[in-house]
């Protein structure tokens, strides 16, 4: 199964200068809880915004057109088609970003792990595509208000294909 996971605010925003928009401690953890375990798809931008790369206890694969790219313990794929042939459909996969990455896959991906951020940023320059309402249906909601760790409130869903 594909799968997306992507922390996205009130206009779409998912990222400013190559970083996240905000720090959500909470955040972060259901993150973790998520994808450990299972396979992380990710651009190359995205993999060096990481603070430890690759991430620890889940299969990393860089998808970029830089053939001379390479890095420890991370697998890595120049096309779609050669990410296909790296996985098993047994195997659970996560595409984590960038905005590039989540634009090519939003339409292939079985279910979507969005966390609403209740917040606007101006300055944001990296977008997710809208989640069509035609295509997606919200199955689960857990909202969240900002606390002393986490600054702005925030939404966990879930979508699932129609």
């Amino acid at each position: 199964m594909i799968n997306l996971i992507v922390a996205i605010a009130e206009n779409n925003a998912i990222g400013i200068a190559g970083d996240l928009l905000c720090h959500l401690p909470n955040d972060l953890k259901h993150f973790k809880e998520i994808t450990t375990g299972a396979t992380v798809v990710m651009g190359k931008n995205t993999f060096f915004s990481l603070p430890r790369r690759p991430l620890p206890n889940r299969r990393n694969i860089v998808l970029t057109t830089d053939t001379e790219f390479t890095y420890e313990n991370t697998e890595v794929a120049h096309s779609i088609e050669q990410l296909y042939t790296l996985l098993n459909e047994e195997e659970e996969v996560f595409i984590i970003g960038g905005g590039k990455v989540y634009e090519q896959f939003i339409n292939a991906v079985d279910k979507l792990y969005v966390t609403h951020i209740h917040h606007t940023w101006e300055d944001a320059d990296t977008f997710f595509p809208e989640i069509d309402p035609d295509t997606w249906q919200c199955v689960s909601t857990q909202r969240n208000e900002a606390d002393e760790k986490n600054p702005y409130p925030y939404t966990f869903a879930v979508y699932t294909k129609k």
